[in-house]
């Protein structure tokens, strides 16, 4: 039997525990079937919360345990087979993508911070053509949820975000590398893609207004200056709205041949003031409230001189959960620590590179079985 910490994919509100929860001294916290009412129930248990897991003791004997982590590795492999099948007029879209959807989904559900991290941390799971469309449709679903919007509205927007760019499929690692300003035909190009992405999908089968109006409006602007149509305001759809902000984000945050990723806190700040009047300004305060002032993932140090990873959100933005891997003398500590940001000693100093940073980790280390490869 192995004791080991809590995981944040194993707590939900309304979720019956499915063992008896002690605390580091040995008290018990919560017993076996007691049903979770409150976030700050979910805080406690993760934060000071061991358990028996017997289940450890059981390898080969027990399925798998699921990986968020490689539930998205697999939406992106299927990802860079299915898109070309589109572009090229050989599959239909709906059979195709539906699956992969399902993955994005069943992977934000069992680990939204898990989810969040591979944004940061797995950016070499495949061309970034791909895997930003799926790193576009872990933070649609993450706003679609936080919305409460319908799960069938839910899943024609993750399908539309995996497919947003089939339209410029073909010169979208041309655009990755290209350093210098782009051309006249090439600026056309790329105005022209939502279009001709919609284009591709109905060939495809598509017939979701949803999932077309989002694939076609998902480059406008609130204030008319987007493309391909220069609609403002109410005309564009919410779910264009979502996915033009996890597009811009995710965009920001990816390393490309041409310039390093922006740190993820300076990304939120940067689309919040530079692009201010092109978004729908809720939307974006609920990308902030659902990300957090220092994203999950983000390499942070903190007053005491430790350096860690952001790995979830606490209960305000300014202050998520940590887990130090550098200690203040700068030696590798032995087992990371959690360090809540709430506490003065603790709070965030500022936040680093990967390359400041320094830090090589498994990511199961940091979020438990549902980040194992």
């Amino acid at each position: 039997m192995k004791i080991r910490r809590i995981y944040a994919g194993e707590l939900a509100l309304g979720l019956a525990l499915p063992w008896d929860v002690h605390g580091e001294t040995g008290g018990l916290l919560a017993r076996l079937g007691h049903v979770i009412s409150s976030e700050a129930q979910i805080e406690l248990l993760l934060a000071r919360g061991i358990i028996a897991d017997a289940s450890e003791d059981a390898r080969g004997a027990a399925k798998e345990a699921p990986s968020a982590l490689r539930m998205l590795n697999l939406a992106t492999t299927g990802l860079a087979l299915v898109l070309p099948a589109i572009a090229a007029g050989q599959v239909m879209a709906q059979e195709q993508l539906a699956p992969l959807a399902q993955l994005v989904q069943e992977a934000v559900a069992l680990d939204a911070d898990v989810a969040l991290a591979c944004i940061l941390h797995n950016q070499g799971a495949g061309d970034f053509a791909v895997r930003h469309s799926v790193d576009t449709a872990v933070i649609t679903a993450l706003l679609a949820r936080a919305l409460k919007l319908d799960e069938a509205v839910l899943r024609s927007l993750v399908l539309a975000a995996l497919s947003m760019n089939v339209g410029m499929l073909e010169r979208h690692a041309h655009f990755q590398h290209k350093e210098g300003p782009l051309d006249a035909a090439e600026r056309a190009y790329i105005r022209a893609h939502p279009q001709m992405g919609v284009n591709l999908l109905r060939a495809a089968g598509v017939t979701d207004g949803v999932w077309l109006q989002a694939v076609l409006q998902h480059h406008e602007n609130v204030d008319g200056s987007g493309y391909p149509l220069g609609i403002d305001g109410a005309q564009i759809g919410v779910g264009a709205r979502l996915i033009m902000l996890a597009d811009r984000y995710c965009a920001r945050v990816s390393a490309r041949s041409y310039r390093k990723p922006l740190l993820p806190n300076v990304a939120l700040r940067e689309m919040l003031m530079a692009d201010k009047a092109t978004l729908d300004a809720p939307l974006a305060s609920l990308l902030v409230r659902e990300l957090g002032i220092y994203p999950v993932g983000t390499f942070v140090k903190l007053l005491n001189g430790e350096i860690g990873v952001v790995t979830r959100k606490g209960l305000s933005a300014a202050t998520p959960h940590v887990q130090s891997l550098i200690g203040p003398r700068g030696a590798r500590l032995d087992v990371p620590l959690r360090r809540d940001t709430r506490v003065d000693l603790h709070a965030i100093r500022e936040v680093l590179s990967a390359e400041q940073a320094g830090l090589q980790f498994r990511p199961d280390q940091l979020w438990g079985r549902s980040a194992r490869i």
